[in-house]
This record gives structure tokens, C-alpha cells and sequence, in this order.
């Protein structure tokens, strides 16, 4: 009895900062939601569900779900291949320091602020005049090209600036889960003459399922509410709203429409597609094993 009081004594301030910054604003967000609510207003006229039927019926925000959906799935895919492949290039280097070196250079920009990073990215990379882009294409006759007023480009260069800025973090994550793995198993199918790339996807891989399902749920998650490089590289959107995304449009609809209520309904919309998202991601990858 003693030492349950203590643990809920322990536990107190926890769940008092998860109702004050998580729960409590959930709740408010849906209340506001079925408003017309602007805070610079004395009166804010109760809506219903017009806030959710008007963003059924509105092209921009259907267009800023498939585009969520896109850059969510690809940026999330192309990431964790990626880094899986260089946590095992990593894993078998034969040096631990060199092992230290390569993990702690991929996982600098992840330190960098993200705003500032895509801010450095806008100015010296896409940039019309003089952008490392245009360099680049100039050097094989192309004419400079203003990235920023095209489509598929635009979505495919933020797409590789997120994973480039947060390469470091899964690469650190599988490393981990890759040095977990006992070696008396890939000994084994080693002496049974399994090759490197065999012993990976055979031996290794399966047996990290929980760190591979822990990463994929948590990137899916995270990248569904990336923001910062999208107000920052397009912050309208793009042409013909091609790198519009949910999040960029409830800031827009927020701070520049100042239609709170609207915004706080596809706030909503966001909650539930990325909750939805990782229970269905949980139950895919769900990994009962254990070493024996």
C-alpha cells in the first residue's frame, strides 16, 4: 500500500503536465472547432459541424491531405532505408571510434535548428541566382530554374531536406538495434555459408523487429506533423498548391485567415489520420519474440 502511494506521488506531476499541455488542449481544440471563433472577438457565434462540412467541401485542404499522405509515405520509406543501410555500413566497421565519428557527423544536423537549416537551404540551395542547384545545373547547360514556382521538384526537394536533416536519428536508433542483435546467430548462418546480405534480411533484420517497428511508427508520426521546412521553403503552398500540407494550412488558416475554429476542425482531421496511422502501424509490426 505504501509504495503504491509513493509511486502515484511520483506520478502526479507527470500526469498533471500531460493534462495541462496534451489533454487539456485536445479538448479545447475540439471545443473551438465547432465555432466561429476569432480570440480578438467578444462574441464568437456557435457553428456546429459547419467547420467539418466546410472542409469536406474545401479543394485546398483535399489537396493538403494527399500531399501529407505523399510526402508522409516517401519521405518515410526513403528514411528508413536509407538509414538502415548506413547503420549496417556502420555496424561492421572494424573501429569502435570511427564507428563514434561516423554517427556523431550524421546526426549533427539533426542538432541545427530546423528553421534555420531550411532557411540555409532556401537562400544558398534553391535560390534562382547563385542556389548550389542552379550551379549545379549550369554546369551541364541547363538555364537556372526557379524551383520555388514548380511542383513534383518543389515536393521532392523538401522531401530530401527532411531526410537529410533527420538522417542522424534513426541511423543512431538502428545502430543500436543492430549491435542488439547476439552474434552467435549471424556466426552461425555464417558458418552455414549465409552470405552478408543474406545474414541481414534473414538474421538481423527479424530480429530487430521492435526497433524497426518503434522507428517506423514514430517517424510516420512525426513526419505526418513536419511544419517548419514547409512554412519556411513554401510558405503558400507552392504552385497550384502542390507542397501544401495539413500543417501549413491550419497555420494558414490560423494566423492569416485568423479562422481559428475552421482551423482547429482540420487540426482535428490531423489528430485522427495520425492516430490511425500508427494504431494500423502498430498492428502491422507488431513483434512478439525473444532470444533464446
Amino acid at each position: 500500500m505504501r509504495d503504491r502511494k509513493f509511486v502515484c506521488f511520483v506520478l502526479a506531476p507527470s500526469f498533471l503536465l500531460l493534462f495541462i499541455f496534451v489533454v487539456f488542449p485536445l479538448f479545447y481544440g475540439l471545443g473551438i472547432s465547432f465555432f466561429d471563433y476569432n480570440p480578438a472577438r467578444n462574441h464568437n457565434p456557435f457553428l456546429g459541424f459547419d467547420n467539418y462540412i466546410k472542409m469536406f467541401q474545401d479543394p485546398i485542404f483535399k489537396k493538403a491531405v494527399v500531399n501529407t499522405f505523399i510526402f508522409g509515405i516517401v519521405a518515410v520509406f526513403i528514411n528508413i532505408v536509407v538509414t538502415l543501410f548506413l547503420a549496417q555500413i556502420i555496424s561492421v566497421l572494424p573501429s569502435k571510434r570511427w564507428k563514434t565519428v561516423f554517427r556523431t557527423i550524421l546526426f549533427i544536423p539533426c542538432i541545427a535548428p530546423m528553421v534555420g537549416t531550411a532557411l540555409v537551404w532556401n537562400s544558398g540551395i534553391i535560390e534562382t541566382d547563385g542556389g548550389l542547384l542552379n550551379r549545379i545545373a549550369g554546369w551541364f547547360g541547363v538555364a537556372p530554374k526557379n524551383w520555388l514556382m514548380t511542383t513534383g521538384a518543389l515536393m521532392t526537394i523538401i522531401i530530401v531536406y527532411t531526410i537529410w536533416a533527420d538522417l542522424g536519428y534513426n541511423v543512431v536508433l538502428f545502430s543500436a538495434g543492430l549491435e542488439g542483435v547476439p552474434t552467435e546467430f549471424d556466426e552461425a548462418a555464417s558458418i552455414d555459408g549465409a552470405g552478408p546480405v543474406r545474414r541481414f534480411f534473414q538474421i538481423k533484420l527479424p530480429l530487430m523487429g521492435r526497433t524497426f517497428a518503434f522507428v517506423a511508427i514514430m517517424t510516420m508520426a512525426n513526419y505526418f506533423q513536419m511544419f517548419a521546412q514547409f512554412r519556411v521553403i513554401a510558405p503558400k503552398g507552392g504552385v497550384k498548391y502542390c507542397a501544401m500540407v495539413l500543417t501549413n494550412y491550419i497555420y494558414r488558416q490560423s494566423f492569416t485567415n485568423y479562422d481559428m475554429g475552421y482551423a482547429s476542425a482540420i487540426a482535428m482531421a490531423l489528430f485522427i489520420i495520425v492516430f490511425a496511422v500508427a494504431l494500423i502501424q502498430n498492428k502491422m509490426m507488431r513483434s512478439d519474440w525473444g532470444y533464446e
